[in-house]
């Protein structure tokens, strides 16, 4: 499917290191965000405003912080998101698409709402968003090794909503633990990419951003899940990741700043997958 219409600051932990002269960066701009309620997506909501923009909040679960104005929706359901796009101001100058679920979910959840609820949502409200609009993905270091998958992603590339389950019984994907999830994630990384030129004659350009483990509600999920991999990570970082470490990653991709960033994924992971990239090649 492609679319067509350091550590001298671990000591002072969550300090604002905004410069006061880009603190007003998305000043006038009107953002999207999925999964404002809580994790990343509420602090993406609540820099965005801090920054000057204006919220367009939305959650299956009630929020009423850092937004504008909230829409309640289920991202995994296609009438869901027919109505919430029918619902939805236009003319936005940002969508953040940030709401998933975590790997410990039903398989078929999992790709429904991370992977192609995500797709489906992006192509209903192009559209509709402003020329010259930013649109960021928030996807994963579980999304590093998307070589590996590319027969399944091309499979994958058009998949509906009706078509999940048989999908995943087909590529066994529910057999390996977190697997829907990793697959999800590197789905959407090479959408990130295929996309890069999509629309450029009106200005919009898409990139996506990776965070390795982050302290969310959802942390235990990954680091029951990842197991052995994750006392690994733990030996190499000096700490996880917070939303705080993040969000300004993909404000900064919302604003007018990096007009020429296109279809680029951006590590978020204090160093984790160069730490990856090294070992393999004997660095």
């Amino acid at each position: 499917m492609v679319l067509t219409s350091a550590p001298r600051y671990l000591s002072i932990k969550h300090k604002n290191l905004i410069p006061r002269k880009v603190n007003k960066m998305l000043d006038g701009k009107q953002i999207i965000v999925t999964g404002c309620s809580s994790g990343i997506g509420a602090e993406t909501a609540r820099l965005i405003k801090e920054l000057g923009g204006s919220v367009i909040g939305i959650d299956r679960n009630e929020a009423s912080e850092n937004v504008d104005q909230f829409f309640q929706a289920d991202l995994s359901n296609k009438a869901s998101i027919d109505k919430l796009v029918s619902e939805l101001p236009k003319g936005a100058n940002g969508l953040a698409n940030i709401a998933g679920v975590p790997p410990t979910a039903p398989p078929e959840l999992v790709i429904r709402v991370n992977l192609v609820g995500l797709k489906y949502f992006t192509g209903k409200v192009i559209d509709d968003l402003a020329d010259g609009a930013s649109i960021v993905h928030l996807a994963s270091l579980a999304g590093a090794g998307w070589q590996n998958a590319v027969d399944q992603i091309k499979e994958a590339a058009d998949l509906d909503f009706d078509q999940v389950d048989d999908f995943v019984a087909r590529h066994k994907i529910g057999e390996t633990k977190g697997r829907s999830y990793f697959f999800a994630k590197e789905a959407l990384v090479v959408w990130t990419m295929q996309n890069r030129w999509t629309q450029r004659e009106r200005g919009l350009r898409i990139n996506s951003v990776s965070p390795g483990a982050v302290e969310t509600p959802i942390l235990p999920d990954f680091l029951e899940t990842l197991g052995k991999k994750a006392e690994e990570s733990r030996k190499v970082m000096d700490r996880f990741a917070t939303p705080k470490d993040v969000a300004p990653v993909v404000a900064f991709l919302l604003s007018d700043m990096n007009q020429w960033i296109r279809g680029t994924n951006i590590p978020v992971d204090g160093g984790q997958f160069s730490n990856v990239l090294c070992n393999m090649n004997g660095l």
